[in-house]
């Protein structure tokens, strides 16, 4: 592998997300593999801006591959968004040789990315950094496994409270637009029902399952709520309908909120940051950019960075039957 390659810069934008630290520890130390000096741009897009970028070596990330958050920071920059913000961050970039750059964030940093590189022709390589697991061309982003566990684990312990009382649990995930960590927690950890924005069951639905579930004699109640459903924009309303309307039900609602986004990364993470930002060094070395990497199956490959901002994942049908079937 032979490459003019000798400098690149990494950073973390957008919501952080478990396993950043992992993929930013595998971008320096396979740049220095290869003999490549690295750059950590610290508060992402606005360092670019600021100058607030420093040398790497493979001692800057000891210790962190257990982390979560990012060592490098993260910021949103609007002045990223402008020309004259991205010719700033081109002129830095320029002071320090630096002509690629690994970018790990979600949707709008990639699109940053892109932006970028068709302007000044800075290669981007893009590591999907973000919990909610919505981008194409990918099965898992980094950060989600960990946030799945975090929610089931907090559902489990809720469930307990909810049993105990013999109340019914609103409880609201993240994910945006995305269903994924709704659906699969909910599932995992035996929610009675799961509202995702991908399938609007509807509120009649909802109320005939819980109509079933009280003439079935369950007394507690888990319903796990994306924060993208429709019922998810004014769940506190909602609760109290239920309330109303069935007064067998004493409800709660509880909105996880960014206890998911934090926590030390899953091994899965882990391993899937270190893979992630060893190909993403490799792409840049053979002169590959615009492009994200991702993994299917078990293999990490690569898709044009358009692609990956077309829309996230379908929810899987055959999970969201599981959930229909296993919830009665």
């Amino acid at each position: 592998m032979t490459s003019k390659l000798n400098k690149i810069g990494v950073l973390t934008s957008g919501g952080d997300s478990p396993g950043m630290n992992a993929a930013v520890r595998a971008v320096v130390r396979s740049a220095e593999f290869h003999n490549i000096h690295c750059y950590g741009i610290y508060k992402g897009f606005e360092g670019l801006i600021s100058d607030e970028i420093k040398k790497l070596n493979a001692r800057s990330v000891k210790n962190i591959v257990n982390k979560g958050g990012t060592i490098l920071k993260s910021a949103r920059c609007l002045e990223f968004r402008t020309k004259e913000g991205r010719l700033k961050a081109k002129n830095n970039l320029d002071k320090y040789g630096i002509n690629s750059l690994v970018v790990i964030g979600g949707n709008g940093s990639l699109l940053g990315g892109k932006i970028f590189e068709e302007e000044h022709g800075v290669k981007v390589v893009g590591i999907p950094g973000t919990i909610d697991n919505d981008l194409a061309g990918t099965r898992s982003t980094l950060g989600y496994d960990t946030a799945l566990n975090t929610a089931v684990d907090a559902i489990d312990k809720i469930r307990d409270t909810a049993i105990s009382h013999n109340r019914l649990f609103f409880i609201e995930v993240m994910g945006k637009g995305s269903g994924h960590i709704a659906l699969n927690a909910g599932i995992g950890a035996g929610a009675e029902e799961v509202l995702i924005p991908e399938k609007n069951m509807g509120i009649d639905r909802l109320l005939k399952s819980l109509k079933h579930s009280e003439q079935s004699g369950k007394s507690s109640s888990i319903i796990v709520v994306s924060e993208g459903d429709k019922i998810g924009d004014n769940v506190f309303k909602f609760s109290s309908y239920i309330e109303k309307n069935f007064p067998h039900y004493e409800t709660r609602v509880s909105i996880l909120g960014h206890i998911q986004r934090g926590g030390s990364p899953s091994c899965f993470d882990r391993v899937l940051a270190s893979r992630m930002g060893v190909f993403a060094v490799d792409c840049l070395l053979e002169n590959k950019s615009k492009l994200m990497v991702g993994i299917i199956g078990d293999q990490i490959i690569t898709v044009p960075i358009d692609d990956a901002l077309k829309g996230g994942q379908d929810i899987d049908k055959d999970l969201v039957r599981v959930c229909d079937i296993i919830s009665i």
